[in-house]
């Protein structure tokens, strides 16, 4: 009996710090801010959420620069091209100038864009 109501008492206390979690707050204003989201340690609390919002908000924002670019392209990405390895590059864009940092999330993401990936 008594290995049963540690066992019980045990699971409540981890069932407890499972649920217990904070909300996590995703929100990029700048492109610094989208940066430190896809920077992420992996290993942190909440790392997840803020690497598969930032990869998100990525991909949402070239799928809908297709509607709003008209005939002008500001990027153009190459065959093979990884999200995963382009938004580390971003992450050592926006870090590299603070000027890069401050503009506005996705002006900072389309000027990366257009200097890594220009239209030929």
């Amino acid at each position: 009996m008594k290995q049963f109501f540690l066992a019980v008492c045990t699971l409540g206390l981890l069932s407890g710090s499972v649920w217990a979690a904070q909300p996590i707050v995703l929100q990029a204003r700048t492109a610094g801010d989208l940066a430190a989201l896809c920077a992420a340690d992996p290993s942190a609390p909440g790392a997840d959420a803020k690497i598969n919002f930032c990869h998100g908000f990525a991909q949402g924002a070239v799928d809908g620069r297709l509607y709003v670019s008209g005939d002008k392209k500001p990027f153009c990405l190459t065959a093979g091209t990884r999200r995963a390895d382009t938004m580390r590059e971003f992450v050592a864009w926006a870090r590299a100038v603070p000027a890069n940092r401050d503009m506005p999330v996705l002006d900072g993401l389309f000027k990366f864009f257009g200097e890594r990936f220009p239209c030929k």
